[in-house]
């Protein structure tokens, strides 16, 4: 995919290992911890959400609600 995104700056190190395309690359551990951090932070989110009786929804899990004295609260 980078490849076809960037082709000048990611083609020159695509290699073919048994016939098949293959891109190494070495990234920051500050860039894996970005990924692995906001992963466990949207987790952490969503499990207290429905801790709080909120209800993910399942077409977008960005979206929690939740009906408060016939109101309902939304949290995106």
């Amino acid at each position: 995919m980078l490849v076809q995104i960037d082709p000048d700056t990611h083609g020159p190190y695509l290699t073919k290992e048994n016939g098949v395309s293959v891109l190494h690359l070495k990234i920051s551990k500050a860039l894996c911890g970005m990924m692995v951090s906001s992963l466990l932070f949207c987790r952490k989110l969503r499990k207290d959400l429905e801790q709080l009786v909120f209800k993910v929804n399942p077409y977008d899990i960005c979206v929690a609600n939740k009906m408060i004295n016939v109101k309902q609260f939304t949290v995106l």
